[in-house]
Formats: structure tokens, sequence, C-alpha cells
């Protein structure tokens, strides 16, 4: 039967090549590529179909046991139409009854993967990616186009939503079998360099996730949730200048919207997966929130700590803004011996530079204060120059990118608004497959 199919399709094609050349005078490439995909699709699904159904409903007996103790009793076959990579198809399964739970089953479909769903896990692995990537209204023609597969965006977002609830549980557990000891990463070789980046980006939620919640709209309501993005890579050695080289693959991500604490357990989970413990150098990277420095305090206890040396100019520069005005040439002057003494890990200098300059007004003095504070407090975690001759990055790049590309590109479009539940689905998601982790998730789901 299935060879007959392709032979029926193979007299179509070249009938309708024949039809194409004599109107145009030469093939139409795409739309004999578009035909033929079509077309394998076509005979592939009828093969798929005849395999899936060999079993014959896959009849088990007449009773099979429950887990509460009652008894499934076999009732009739059921098909049931599926969407599977090659097409719909009908799936033939045996169909069992519990009268004392009042429940149907179908051990075809947990056998299939096929619970409760229409679709098949080739078709939900693709759904899941492209509503990781793309707006749930827009992905269905990406499906479309690129695959043959033809759903709608509720059906994209659910689907979606169902698999990052997994990824959510993958990342969960794995983190609690790190911290907890139950699980021991496997290493052959030394970790020179490791580094732990944090930071934290908003994102727009619906009304309801702000109840109560401060914000900076024009009443002080938020309209914001705060997700909170760590990184993991790590660095073996230097180019030929001397600038440390990222490993390349190196980065992992981890983030959700949550609390201070949860989200440190959940970074200390993935430092430990990557190797924390055989690391002979540890570095952590942030800009000087006082968060970040106590989750580093508490989980990577020893680390070299490091402010973002970017982060820290800008806090010169507000000290340049609001206290010196807008004089071009005093800014460029004052600013660049604050950038030479910065660079240099003279930190000292900038504290006293900041301190001698005379305030005017109360803001003035209120900036000064703040500033030359903050360059106290974190003046240890400035010392560039000799964490330069160290090799080590000063910068926290890294984990800002991941802010853009993890979090930004794909929740923080004009007009969306997440739940909390929704956005931490889709950024586990894409913490997955920008982790590299895609494989390795999808493995640990189709286990489950």
């Amino acid at each position: 039967m299935v060879g007959q199919e392709i032979e029926k399709e193979v007299d179509r094609l070249i009938t309708l090549m024949g039809r194409d050349q004599q109107r145009q005078g030469h093939p139409d490439l795409e739309a004999l590529e578009m035909y033929i995909r079509r077309a394998m699709l076509e005979v592939g699904g009828v093969m798929l179909e005849q395999l899936i159904n060999a079993d014959g409903g896959d009849y088990r007996g007449r009773r099979l046991s429950c887990e509460e103790g009652h008894v499934y009793e076999f009732k009739e076959y059921r098909d049931k139409e599926v969407l599977t990579v090659l097409g719909r198809i009908r799936i033939r399964r045996a169909y069992y009854y519990d009268s004392g739970c009042e429940r149907g089953y179908c051990p075809k479909d947990k056998d299939l993967d096929m619970e409760g769903t229409s679709f098949s896990p080739g078709v939900r692995r693709m759904m899941a990616k492209v509503g990781a990537y793309r707006p749930f209204g827009k992905g269905p023609e990406d499906l479309k186009e690129l695959a043959g597969v033809e759903v709608n965006g509720k059906a994209l977002e659910r689907v979606s939503y169902g698999l990052g609830e997994r990824a959510e549980g993958f990342q969960q557990e794995e983190s609690e079998g790190f911290v907890s000891g139950k699980v021991v990463p496997l290493f052959s070789r030394p970790i020179s360099k490791m580094y732990i980046g944090m930071d934290e980006t908003g994102v727009p939620v619906v009304k309801a996730e702000t109840v109560g919640r401060r914000g900076k709209g024009e009443e002080g309501e938020g309209k914001t949730r705060a997700v909170k993005l760590g990184c993991v890579f790590t660095q073996t050695g230097v180019d030929e200048e001397g600038h440390p080289v990222r490993d390349e693959g190196s980065t992992s991500y981890v983030g959700a919207i949550e609390g201070i604490e949860a989200f440190g357990y959940r970074l200390y989970g993935e430092a430990l997966r990557r190797g924390l413990e055989r690391a002979q150098q540890v570095s952590v990277m942030g800009d000087g929130a006082l968060w970040i420095w106590n989750l580093a305090e508490e989980h990577f206890h020893g680390a070299i700590q490091i402010v973002d040396l970017y982060h820290a100019r800008g806090h010169y520069w507000n000290v340049a803004r609001g206290v010196l005005g807008a004089e071009e040439g005093i800014l460029k002057e004052w600013t660049e011996a604050r950038r030479k003494e910065l660079d240099g890990g003279k930190v000292e200098r900038v504290i006293e530079a900041i301190r001698n300059l005379c305030p005017t007004t109360e803001m003035q003095e209120k900036i000064l204060k703040t500033e030359s504070a903050y360059f106290e407090k974190n003046k240890e975690r400035m010392r560039y120059a000799e964490f330069r001759k160290q090799g080590l990055f000063v910068g926290s790049g890294v984990v800002e990118a991941g802010c853009r590309t993890v979090i930004g590109q794909r929740l923080k479009f004009s007009g969306m608004h997440w739940t909390v539940k929704g956005a931490n689905r889709i950024i586990a998601l894409r913490c997955c497959i920008l982790s590299d982790r895609w494989e390795e998730f999808w493995e640990y789901q189709a286990s489950r």
C-alpha cells in the first residue's frame, strides 16, 4: 500500500512538472520543493500510522491493575486523531475504565507520551522551541512555513507553558540534587577559572502581579517584576595581549522571578553542576547591588568579588554631572583623572577626589555622600589593576548580555504583559536552550 502511494505521488509530480515547464519554459524549483515535501510528508504519515497501529490497538487483556487497588476493565477500541511532524494520523487504542475511580485509561497513550494531548512529542518539541523564541501569535506562521505544521496561537501558548513547567522541574530537581550532595558532577579535568555573574532586569506583568508593590508608574504603582538572572562560565587562558578569553560554549544560565534566597540556591546548584568544587579560582561579578554580595558571601565564600568596571565608572560620572555642571572641559578633565585612578585600582584617590568637591545645594551634597559611600563600600572589589594581572575579567558583560538575550529578546516586547508563572516557564525554556541543554531537558521530560 505504501509503495503504491509513493508511485502515485511520483506520477503526479511528473505531471505537474510537465505542466509547469510548458507554462513557464523552465521548472519552478520552489514549487517543486513544496510539492515533493508535501508528498513525502503524506507518504510518511501513512507509514507512521501503519507502524503505530501494527499492534492492533495495544489490547492488554480484559483487566489491568489500578494504582488505587481497583481494576481497569477493557471497554472498547477508540481512535484518536493526532498531529505529528508528518501530518495528521489516527491512532487506534484499547480503552479501559475503572468504575471505582471513575477514570478511563489508554495504556498506549502513556507509552507514546500522548496522554491528554492531540500533539505528538515531535510536534510539542517544535512548538515549545518556537514558543521560547517567538510571540505566541507569530509562532504558528513559522511552524507552518518551516515545518508544515499548522497550530493556532493558543495551542502554542498552552504547550509552551506545559513544557516550560517541565523545564522548571528539571532545573529545580537537578539543583536540589547537587546542593544536597545526592548528585556529584563528573569531570575529567580541573577548571582553571570559574565566573559567577548575577544581575536583575524588569519584565512587564499583568496588573494582578503588582498589587501592593511600589514602582515607577505615574501614581507610584509597579508595572514590572524583577527577574534575577545568573550565569556561570569558565576561562582557561588569555589572548596574545593578555586579555582574558571566555571558554567557547561554556556559558550557562539560570533565572526566575523569585526571592533572593531561592535564586541563591538555584545559582549555587548550577555552579556545583558546572564543577564549582573543582575550580582552581572562582570570581563573582556584578554591579554594586547589595543582594549580589550577600549571596556571594553565603554560597561562594572565598571567591574573588569584582564590581563591573563600567558600572563603577558610571558612579563617578554621576558625581561629575550632578556637581561639576555642564562645562565640557571641566567634566572631561575630572572624569579622565578618575578613570586612570580607577583602572589602576587606586580607589582611595577616587574617594578623596569626590570628597574634595564643594557642593552648593542639598542635592549635590547627597550625591557626593552617596557616591563616596559606594566606592568606599566596594573598594576591595575594584582593584582592577590587580585583577588584570591575574588575567581576570573586570566587566560583567556576559550576564548583562544574558539579560538581553535570555529575557529581553522574548519577554520585553512592546505590549507584552506576563503572569509570574507564565514568565518563569518561558525563562526556564530559554535557559535550557541558551545553555545548550535542550537535548538533556528533552530526555528528562520524555522519561517522566
